[in-house]
């Protein structure tokens, strides 16, 4: 009876690992209420860019993005003008680019800057080369937002998830679900849904 329960165990066990989506990092990634960790990742003027750099923010709206995703296309004009909204109000946009560029070359650096170029970023677009700031967050699509909050010159999460519930009709949106934690954040109350769904295209992770 005991060799057969074994069995059993190491049989689930291999259907789990069998069955797992591969678009999940090999870290499990942030909670609401940890503690980000700070990185040092090249934006597209060259500059290293960090959280420690926002000296005078209260916080960041973290989105991994690419350029390839048509969900992260789709979702660019919303990015733009979220920066603009809340950024004169202290959570500036910050955008990650994760993707292998070997299996996406549209997403390589120089990419990164044509399109930010076109599209007239006003806001840092990071390169996250080796994938380990994604892999640490627990990022899994594109886009996938992580709000950061700041408490004695630490940031932690906040909110982990989706921008919208629409990808494809920003006129036909009924939940904000970003918005409305910033609004919930900004005016001292407790975010109300700190967890969300992240719709998109998975990263491209290195093989």
């Amino acid at each position: 009876m005991k060799q057969i329960i074994m069995s059993l165990t190491v049989l689930c066990t291999l259907m789990l690992v069998s069955f797992m989506p591969d678009d999940q990092p090999t870290s499990v990634g942030y909670k609401p209420g940890d503690k980000a960790m700070d990185f040092s990742l090249k934006n597209i003027d060259g500059k290293m860019v960090s959280l420690a750099d926002f000296r005078e923010a209260k916080g960041i709206i973290l989105i991994f993005t690419c350029n390839h995703c048509p969900y992260s296309v789709a979702y660019e004009d919303r990015i733009i003008s979220l920066n603009a909204t809340y950024a004169p109000k202290g959570y500036p946009v910050v955008a990650i680019n994760s993707n292998d560029p070997i299996a996406y070359p549209i997403d390589s650096y120089e990419n990164m800057i044509e399109r930010a170029t076109e599209k007239g970023f006003k806001f840092p677009y990071l390169v996250d080369e080796t994938q380990q700031i994604a892999k640490t967050y627990g990022a899994t699509k594109t886009p996938h937002v992580f709000v950061l909050a700041k408490a004695d010159n630490d940031f932690y999460v906040k909110y982990i998830g989706a921008i919208d519930d629409n990808s494809n009709e920003p006129e036909h949106v009924n939940k904000r679900f970003l918005e409305n934690a910033l609004i919930e954040l900004i005016t001292g109350a407790k975010v109300s849904e700190p967890i969300t769904k992240a719709v998109g295209c998975s990263i491209k992770w290195k093989k």
